[in-house]
């Protein structure tokens, strides 16, 4: 119930906020912001996780919450260069991934993943990717539920999102 209240919250939020843009200062059409939020919010109802804006996650880590931050995009192309701090990697594919597959993983086991989560299954959570249309993190937080983990999010702005409210990221060299 509390996942269905928080898509809710989260769409009706979405729509309002858009509703107060004049559409001829906006970038993006109504249908488009609509078919948008529609995917993601479905994404979210499949996977049975729950969502985390930027500011959310920035307070929560400013607060030192327990928490795994999982970035899902590729080690060499993405996460080496710029990823939230603390977070450790586990690639993920684009396309939904129903079942395990190893050549997605970057040939990592699902024992693999399911020990870099660790054995509490109330531990928090957060996937991300690269940007709300990736979905990467939409794999990894199914696959999190999946095994039995409860504290699951995505933080579907991703590293784009993250960058874009001037928050640090990490690199590596």
């Amino acid at each position: 119930m509390k996942r269905i209240v928080s898509l809710l919250v989260m769409l009706t939020a979405v729509l309002a906020l858009s509703a107060c843009n004049m559409p001829f200062m906006s970038s993006e059409n109504e249908l488009d912001l609509e078919t948008k939020t529609v995917k993601l919010v479905k994404e979210v109802q499949r996977g049975d996780y729950d969502v985390v804006t930027t500011a959310e996650l920035k307070k929560w880590i400013d607060e030192g919450r327990s928490m795994l931050i999982v970035d899902t995009m590729p080690y060499e192309a993405s996460y080496k260069k710029n990823h939230i701090p603390g977070a450790a990697q586990f690639l993920f594919p684009i396309p939904d991934m129903n079942e395990w597959d190893m050549k997605e993983t970057g040939d990592k086991s699902q024992a693999e993943f399911e020990a870099m989560l660790g054995p509490d299954k109330d531990r928090v959570l957060v996937f991300y990717c690269g940007f709300v249309k990736c979905t990467r993190s939409h794999n990894g937080a199914a696959w999190a539920r999946k095994l039995g983990y409860t504290n699951v999010y995505r933080h579907p702005g991703g590293i784009r999102a993250w960058i874009e409210a001037g928050y640090p990221v990490d690199s590596i060299k």
